[in-house]
């Protein structure tokens, strides 16, 4: 896995880069486990080894484990009684969706394209008790200053909201923390950092926000057998998240005119007039075995301008080596 040495310098592989990149699935060992636990081989209390980990990864100690990422925001903003603080791109349009579900009062937070800055926050008519939600990542490109996002939310008392869902395992610590964070919220289905294909969880330590909501805790109640994968893909997430954010600032910092170049992440996006048609063309030269991973901005859960995302994320860490960046950076300054 590891693909890069420690100054952040890809490793040249010797292998043969065909046109096909694949796209990110759970490991071999995690899919072994799972089948196991399915066949009724294994017994062991997976639920309550995630929370002991995800404990561990966000120094939160209520851990609820989910049937997906969604019904994690679900209970996350079920706990809010005041006004629900989205941002006016780079988030995840689930945000919204469920706080509208949930009759909550929304309130949309200017970006700097995705980049939350506090001080925006100033002279907004904001209830008590409101939440501020966001990504660890803006749009999946640029990592959010959790610490001036935690400082100025506890001087006024807003509820921090983390989607960790890209972030969680950060070596530095800056995302996925609960020091920083007062809910941390997760998807583990695929392809995220956690990668199981489905599942998630919720971690605080406001025991009283899942006092509040024991119904939606009990109708998104998991499986052992998600639990298990979750168990096996935390032992290596932090170094997955690493590799991942490598090859990125790689790719970024091999094309002009990258969003947030300076900025770590898990994509890379481009803006440009032409960003349809580019993506189009980049699609049928990088192919890939199922789903993909060219998309095409204007898009809330990127950023709302021409662009072109290139989700370095969604990719099998095989293709995070040297070879395949490559070749990802050769067809896209070809196409730009």
């Amino acid at each position: 896995m590891k693909c890069f040495t420690q100054n952040k310098q890809p490793l040249t592989c010797t292998l043969k880069v065909d046109n096909m990149f694949k796209f990110k699935t759970p490991s071999q060992k995690t899919l072994e486990i799972m089948s196991e636990v399915a066949k009724g081989n294994i017994s062991e209390d997976y639920e309550a080894k995630c929370i002991d980990k995800i404990r561990q990864l966000t120094s939160h100690q209520e851990v609820r484990i989910t049937s997906s990422g969604n019904n994690s925001i679900f209970i996350a903003l079920s706990s809010v009684e005041g006004d629900i603080i989205v941002p006016d791109q780079g988030g995840w349009h689930g945000f919204k969706q469920i706080a509208k579900f949930l009759n909550k009062n929304i309130i949309t937070l200017k970006t700097d394209f995705g980049l939350i800055n506090p001080n925006y926050l100033e002279n907004m008519e904001i209830k008590d008790n409101s939440a501020l939600i966001f990504t660890s990542f803006a749009g999946y490109t640029a990592e959010q200053d959790t610490h001036a996002i935690s400082k100025y939310c506890r001087d006024k008392e807003i509820i921090t909201i983390e989607d960790a869902s890209a972030g969680i395992g950060d070596n530095k610590h800056k995302l996925g923390n609960g020091n920083l964070s007062d809910i941390i919220i997760a998807s583990t289905g695929s392809p995220k950092m956690i990668n199981v294909g489905s599942g998630g969880f919720i971690s605080t330590n406001n025991e009283e926000i899942f006092n509040k909501t024991s119904l939606p805790q009990k109708l998104s109640k998991t499986s052992q057998i998600t639990c298990s994968g979750i168990c096996s893909e935390l032992e290596n997430v932090s170094e997955k998240l690493e590799v991942s954010l490598n090859a990125t600032s790689y790719v970024k910092n091999s094309i002009e005119n990258t969003l947030h170049a300076d900025k770590r992440g898990v994509n890379v996006i481009i803006p440009h007039d032409n960003a349809k048609e580019i993506s189009w063309n980049l699609k049928k030269i990088l192919t890939i075995d199922k789903s993909g991973f060219i998309t095409t901005c204007p898009n809330y859960n990127r950023v709302k301008q021409k662009a072109i995302a290139v989700e370095i994320k969604n990719l099998s860490y095989d293709c995070l080596k040297k070879d395949y960046l490559d070749k990802i950076i050769e067809e896209i300054n070809n196409q730009l």
